[in-house]
């Protein structure tokens, strides 16, 4: 038999590093916060101070005394939405192309969406 090679599918996700986004959906929903982390191949995303999960830790070298730790825990990207800070509310990204190259706006006003906060 000939060995095949499979492609990694990875997931078109919405948001950026960097991003502010509100959750819409699930336990936190109506929170906000920046975008910590993309995980493309799994289709989630870690938003700051949303789901918080509780780690039990054994004691290591750089924490002695281990614990509790509460830290937050991915999850999947369709649940955030990206945050419009001018117009304080719930958008999707269009693009505009300009001299400099394509740039996010958001679709309700028109404002430049920031690369990174």
């Amino acid at each position: 038999m000939a060995a095949t090679k499979h492609k990694v599918q990875t997931a078109k996700i919405h948001v950026k590093k960097g991003d502010f986004v509100m959750v819409i959906s699930g336990k936190d929903a109506g929170k906000k916060g920046k975008v910590i982390d993309v995980m493309r191949k799994k289709g989630r995303v870690i938003v700051e101070k949303a789901n918080i999960i509780k780690r039990h830790t054994k004691p290591s070298q750089s924490m002695p005394q281990g614990g509790i730790v509460s830290k937050e825990a991915p999850m999947a990207s369709s649940n955030v939405m990206l945050y419009c800070q001018e117009c304080n509310s719930v958008t999707r990204a269009g693009v505009q192309v300009t001299e400099n190259g394509k740039v996010r706006v958001c679709k309700k006003c028109g404002v430049n969406l920031p690369d990174k906060h």
